[in-house]
């Protein structure tokens, strides 16, 4: 059975390769949708004109068919709205990178 946890769990394993912390700590998942075995994924990027959008978007295409072998379609959606800030990150992503609380 796909669940939400397991899409997450697949998404840890993605890395921007700007920034040594995986996707969804960076707060970059806006959104998971599962139906019929079809995967709908809601992300943005860190910045509008991020030159590694298009790879990103194929490196959590493959993680989620790699750990989710069942997943008949994975669908990654890029939204803009609300535009990410590094608020949008975990505690630990925070601590990684350096920013103060």
């Amino acid at each position: 059975m796909i669940t939400k946890e397991r899409v997450l769990k697949a998404l840890k394993k993605v890395y921007d390769p700007e920034i040594p912390v995986n996707i969804v700590d960076l707060g970059l998942i806006y959104g998971i949708e599962i139906k019929d075995n079809v995967v709908n994924i809601r992300m943005t990027m860190t910045a509008p004109g991020c030159p590694v959008a298009f790879l990103l978007v194929e490196m959590v295409k493959e993680a989620v068919r790699e750990e989710v072998p069942e997943a008949k379609e994975v669908n990654v959606e890029l939204v803009w709205d609300p535009p990410w800030t590094p608020d949008r990150m975990s505690e630990e992503a925070k601590r990684i990178l350096g920013f103060k609380g």
